[in-house]
């Protein structure tokens, strides 16, 4: 049995380290060794910024069932392209009268942790950073979003007691083709309506196709660190394959899969805490795709081909744009799977119970620390049945244990007698060696799962806790919460029985010390929830360890480093 222990922490301490060294290449801007993941960003652009050419972006091959493939309009140099501002109360957005392309949109009720106070902008076309929404025509000598469109004239911001405002881009005459688009925003909604009308000016019948694709550089968000990363990318979601991540550097690689063709869902481009998709209508057969735009470059996005437009017609496709925060509630009454931009991974099935849980509580409290700490005295209630289990085995453990230290040393030059001696002594004592282990892997996914919640809901953005906390998303500035992790870290191993083993011992004290080491770099929001977990079971392991009769005994470290 104390071979299976042996073999048990050495695979855990392996493990650890492989997650240690993992992180190291990341950190040093290397590809992961062993768990490749969104956080590495492909190559980028010469000076390391991305190119700022959204504008510039290819625009996406015809499908076969179209005529040939785009070209830019020629002829007569362009004008000048211009930017127009428009605002509502939730959105400040920036269109470029190239194309009437999306190249800005600002959260004005999301502040920038960058910036202080300043609203966040997740679109953006600059030097250093390239993310924007593009529609246009394929299929034939058509408006593209490189053709120059003009804004028909009328207000661009919402005034009081106005509910919608619209915004109409058209362009001039393009292979006998007209295109007009036409942006609807709502008051208090992240969702813009765009309605694409398609004018026949020519003397013969077209069937063009329409194309809605996000671009975006491979840069990872500001909000990741070194010792946690979250998906930075492109994503497809229909009914058939639900939600498929499609990483950068599959893209680079050209091994992406995804499901190309479908007549639903929608295409999105998701990062830390926020996201953006474009939004057909069900039953509206496109073909998805994700590709290389330019050197760290990418888009995703979705062509349609539209019914014959005879000469003097037209034809109108309505579809709708997100842009905004990734707040589950939300998103679930956009469209069905818009909420998996939340990404928790393969621990959905209790993480969305959990954070509806932990949002219940913030109803209650208005507090994101305080439900933080309420949710989890609840996880542990839930459990103490559970746990009681599990650290009376630990207690009977630690009561044994001089018995199992004297032995060890009186049969040291006997190892299999040693080994039958100590089974027999754990029958007689009613003591299961790994008792303590079971209760507490049945628990793993629940806490790994609120740990997802946690680090990806954007509600902990900005969200003050108490004195000095005043971001659950970031560090805490003045390292409290982690020293004080670190010291209830300390605590717990005490508690627990130490291995016969010296080194089992030492391995048993120096792991958890080197996981405290991450929690620094750690959300205050995430080490706050561990630091309640922490005290709750050392309360609970104390008062059963005084149950049960076992002296509460402080192992000290030095000591035992020292043999």
């Amino acid at each position: 049995m104390n071979d299976i222990r042996r073999s048990i922490l050495w695979v855990v301490f392996g493990f650890s380290m492989v997650l240690i060294w993992d992180k190291w290449q990341i950190h040093n801007g290397k590809a992961p060794t062993f768990f490749p993941s969104s956080a590495v960003t492909a190559p980028q652009a010469a000076g390391g910024a991305a190119p700022a050419a959204g504008s510039n972006a290819a625009v996406p091959a015809a499908t076969t069932a179209a005529a040939g493939v785009a070209a830019a309009p020629g002829g007569a140099p362009a004008p000048v392209a211009q930017r127009i501002d428009a605002s509502t109360d939730v959105l400040k957005l920036t269109f470029n009268s190239e194309g009437g392309s999306l190249i800005g949109a600002t959260l004005l009720k999301h502040a920038s942790q960058q910036l202080g106070s300043e609203p966040l902008q997740l679109l953006v076309q600059n030097e250093k950073h390239t993310y924007v929404a593009q529609t246009g025509l394929i299929g034939g000598s058509f408006p593209t979003h490189k053709t120059p469109m003009s804004l028909v004239s009328g207000p661009t911001s919402l005034a009081d007691g106005q509910n919608e405002l619209m915004l109409r881009f058209e362009s001039a005459d393009v292979g006998g083709v007209k295109l007009a688009k036409t942006y609807s925003l709502q008051r208090g909604s992240y969702v813009i309506g765009v309605s694409h009308e398609v004018v026949n000016t020519g003397a013969a019948a077209v069937t063009p196709q329409l194309y809605l694709q996000l671009v975006r550089d491979g840069n990872k968000t500001d909000s990741e660190t070194p010792f946690y990363s979250t998906f930075t990318g492109p994503a497809i979601y229909t009914e058939a394959q639900k939600y498929q991540k499609v990483e950068f550097a599959d893209i680079d690689k050209d091994k992406t899969s995804f499901e190309k063709t479908s007549n639903d869902g929608y295409v999105a481009m998701v990062q830390h805490y926020f996201a953006s998709a474009w939004l057909l209508g069900d039953g509206t057969v496109r073909e998805n795709f994700a590709r290389k735009v330019d050197n760290n470059l990418y888009s995703v996005g979705a062509i349609t081909t539209l019914p014959a437009v005879a000469p003097g017609q037209s034809q109108k496709l309505d579809a709708r744009l997100f842009i905004g925060p990734q707040q589950e509630t939300v998103l679930e009454t956009v469209a069905p799977g818009l909420e998996l931009v939340k990404d928790y991974g393969w621990l959905t099935i209790l993480a969305k119970p959990l954070y509806w849980l932990l949002e219940k509580i913030h109803g209650f409290v208005a507090n994101w620390g305080w439900s933080i700490v309420l949710l989890v005295v609840l996880l542990k209630a839930a459990f103490y049945w559970l746990n009681a289990s599990a650290y009376r085995s630990m207690a009977k453990m630690k009561a044994i244990n001089p018995k199992v230290a004297e032995m060890r040393e009186r049969l040291k030059g006997n190892p299999q007698l040693m080994q039958q001696e100590m089974m027999k002594m754990y029958r007689e004592e009613k003591v299961n060696p790994l008792g303590g282990c079971f209760p507490i892997m049945i628990q793993i996914p629940v806490f790994i799962a609120l740990y997802w919640v946690l680090l990806s809901s954007v509600e902990m953005r900005n969200a003050p806790w108490m004195g000095w906390i005043t971001d659950l998303s970031t560090k805490d500035p003045y390292f409290v919460l982690p020293f004080i992790m670190t010291l209830t870290t300390i605590i717990q191993t005490a508690l627990n029985p130490l291995p016969p083993d010296p080194l089992q011992a030492k391995m048993m004290w120096l792991m958890p010390l080197m996981f405290s080491v991450m929690f620094f770099f750690f959300p205050a929001g995430l080490v706050l929830y561990w630091i309640t977990n922490n005290v709750l079971t050392i309360a609970q392991q104390s008062f059963i360890n005084k149950r049960m009769g076992v002296p509460l005994k402080i192992t000290n470290p030095f000591e035992l480093f020292r043999k």
